[in-house]
């Protein structure tokens, strides 16, 4: 990664953000402009340009960051539904070029929708 990202300005406290959970390997904030009435974002600490990026030896990180995304999901009682969405490249609609994984919930996601995809 050539550039600072937004995501790696916020985990060391030069921007400020709402967090929702964080350990050593990862970060968890509220997205600044929602696409649900939940749309938080799971950011591993590692700084990877996308997941396309992400090497065997970040097998345990990607991992990680999936429980990570369903243990918010249970601490925010979302069990009846959430999405998950990973955006890859610029084409695919990736606008900050740190890998980051989308949790949106509280809207009913329909058939039609995931027909598009």
């Amino acid at each position: 990664m050539t550039e600072t990202s937004v995501f790696s300005r916020i985990m060391a406290g030069e921007l400020p953000a709402n967090k929702f959970f964080e350990d050593d390997r990862c970060v968890v904030i509220e997205d600044w402009a929602p696409q649900a009435p939940t749309h938080l974002l799971i950011i591993p600490r590692k700084a990877l340009t996308d997941l396309t990026e992400a090497g065997v030896e970040d097998k345990l990180l990607l991992g990680h960051l999936l429980w990570v995304a369903s243990e918010v999901a249970r601490r925010l009682r979302l069990e009846e539904g959430f999405r998950l969405i990973i955006n890859n490249g610029r084409d695919a609609g990736q606008s900050v070029f740190h890998l980051h994984i989308h949790l949106l919930a509280q809207r009913k996601l329909c058939e039609a929708n995931l027909a598009e995809i």
